[in-house]
């Protein structure tokens, strides 16, 4: 019955293992998809020891003890000697096995690994480089590790910075084993034993468990004083006698766990950085919005201004002409002109024309002056807040984060490119001399379309604005001045004013038509050439959303089966 549910349950973990495998592959993570992957392949592996310890702390000595066969199965010698990992397992008969050139599977007929397995590695501090990355492969899989220190100094700085390692990444089951006893005065064991266990409590190890062992006395059969009667003690209690399979499937559980756990957190943090640039993003738009209704006031204002003065001088120029038209004045002009060199009608006329002529240029040229510089300051501010705001964008993400360092520089490099691009934008003149709108405007100069970008909008929308309105109002002047040819009686003045009228009026109208649809379209139309620098960032936060929602949905199903799955208790 107990192996029923025992194979029932590595069945169960084994096919949340294998979907957890396919979420570290999903995520792209070579070091965790490794991780996991040597989980699969040692499910149903006995429950394994890791030894490990800086070299010459005496670990194969210790290994050799422990398994008390009566023959050196890991190599020892002044000089250190363990430069491959050796995992060490049951078998009918002794056989050496060369995995790679990293690891030797060494297989022996010795009673307890019936039920353990054991793992002997290089030190922590080895010269070869390559030597502590395998040893840290080996630790997530591990279901126990004995961490050995030489007794005489277990305070080495390089030895508890890989029990950081284990301890604070994996969370694995520890023990201390100080080796070489022998080599020490009993008060002076006695602190280094107090010393070990004050340092792993700092550390975070409730009560830890810690055994002072001479392999040493143990092979040369001084059994009772060694140690290992203790530490044997505390193996049989706690993971042989038929406990070992169960607690090697709580080991398997607990590691999927704190995988999965990783990538949640990772996913978490991913996810905060994608809604920080979603905020990021809609900022940028109420920007844009913001400074587009803005500008699109202060046209309305400029536009007001400039009629209310269109209005004034219009106004004023029709009751002069009014005045002037009346039969007796032009009957006495026409005579005064044929004996004198007074002003005939014709040209009084057209005088009247040119001084109406001057008098709105002067008047339009004074508010465009005024409204434009407004206008032209709104737009400035528009992509210099575009500007900042990309600069100075949260960066949560960060290009040294455990899981997703690779999505943190995807999103370093698009923002690089983001912020290259807009400030390439902002210093390209065309783009702001609104050549699409005023097309039958020739007055843009050559030498201040090719300045210096949005600095230089206040004398393109200045340059173009001017002409624009001095084109509408010489259309204006024109058709009066065709209203007074061949004008010479009084008789005619009706018809005057109100063709005066009719054409003050269209002028008016086509004046607060173009000038605001035309400025208008214009900022609408920086604002789009300004937001159409985001599309890589747009399509990355589209990618983004998408494989989030996939990813945690896996994650979130995985955790899910391992809450769901129960330890059958072996009582």
């Amino acid at each position: 019955m107990i192996n029923e549910k025992l194979s029932k349950q590595k069945i169960a973990i084994a096919e949340i293992v294998k979907d957890l495998h396919q979420l570290t592959l999903d995520i792209k993570h070579e070091e965790l998809a490794k991780t996991v992957s040597e989980l699969r392949n040692r499910i149903l592996d006995p429950f394994m020891f890791v030894v490990v310890g800086e070299v010459k702390a005496g670990k194969s000595s210790f290994v050799n003890a422990l398994l008390d066969s009566g023959q050196e199965i890991c190599k020892t010698a002044a000089s250190p000697m363990t430069d491959t990992i050796q995992q060490i397992i049951y078998g009918e008969e002794e056989n050496l096995q060369v995995i790679n050139p990293y690891l030797k599977r060494i297989s022996l007929p010795v009673e307890i690994l019936k039920e353990i397995a054991i793992v002997d590695t290089p030190g922590t501090n080895t010269i070869v480089a390559h030597h502590q990355e395998i040893t840290e492969e080996f630790i997530p899989a591990s279901d126990l590790i004995v961490f050995v220190f030489e007794a005489k100094n277990p305070y080495r700085q390089s030895a508890w910075e890989f029990f950081d390692y284990i301890n604070a990444d994996w969370r694995k089951k520890i023990i201390f084993v100080l080796q070489q006893k022998d080599l020490m005065n009993d008060a002076d064991l006695q602190t280094n034993l107090t010393g070990v266990k004050e340092y792993a409590e700092k550390k975070g190890i409730a009560q830890p468990n810690i055994f002072a062992v001479s392999a040493k006395m143990e092979q040369d059969g001084y059994k009772e004083n060694s140690g290992f009667k203790s530490l044997r003690k505390y193996i049989a209690e706690n993971i042989t006698s038929g406990q070992a399979p169960f607690l090697k499937l709580e080991n398997n559980i607990h590691l999927s766990k704190t995988i999965n756990e990783k990538i949640s957190k990772g996913l978490d943090t991913r996810n905060q950085q994608f809604k920080a640039d979603l905020s990021f993003r809609s900022d940028i738009r109420n920007t844009l919005t913001e400074q587009e209704n803005k500008s699109s006031r202060q046209v309305d204002a400029l536009v007001s201004n400039l009629l209310s003065g269109y209005d004034a001088i219009t106004l004023k120029k029709e009751r002069e002409l009014n005045e002037e038209l009346a039969f007796g004045k032009l009957l006495r002009k026409s005579i005064s002109a044929f004996w004198s060199k007074k002003q005939s009608p014709k040209e009084w006329l057209t005088n009247f024309s040119d001084d109406l002529g001057a008098e709105l240029n002067k008047e339009m040229r004074h508010k465009l002056g005024e409204g434009v510089s407004d206008i032209a300051d709104s737009i400035q501010q528009m992509g210099k807040m575009v500007d900042l705001k990309i600069k100075t964008s949260d960066t949560i993400l960060k290009n040294d984060h455990e899981i997703f360092s690779d999505i943190a520089e995807r999103r370093a490099n698009v923002l690089k490119d983001l912020r290259e691009t807009f400030d390439h934008f902002l210093n390209k003149s065309e783009n702001f001399s609104g050549e699409e709108f005023f097309q039958n405007n020739e007055s843009i100069s050559p030498n201040l379309a090719a300045g210096g970008g949005i600095a230089l909008v206040g004398a393109i929308l200045t340059t173009v604005t001017n002409g624009m309105v001095f084109d509408i109002t010489g259309g204006i002047l024109t058709t009066v001045g065709l209203l007074f040819a061949g004008v010479s009686v009084g008789w005619q003045r009706s018809k005057i004013i109100k063709g005066y009228r009719e054409e003050i009026l269209k002028g008016r109208n086509q004046l607060e038509d173009e000038v605001s649809r035309k400025l208008k379209d214009y900022i609408a139309n920086i604002k789009t050439k300004i937001d159409a620098n985001f599309s890589k960032f747009d399509d990355m936060l589209n990618k983004e959303e998408s494989m989030i929602n996939e990813l945690k949905n896996k994650q979130v199903a995985i955790s899910q089966q391992l809450e769901n799955l129960t330890i059958e208790s072996i009582n």
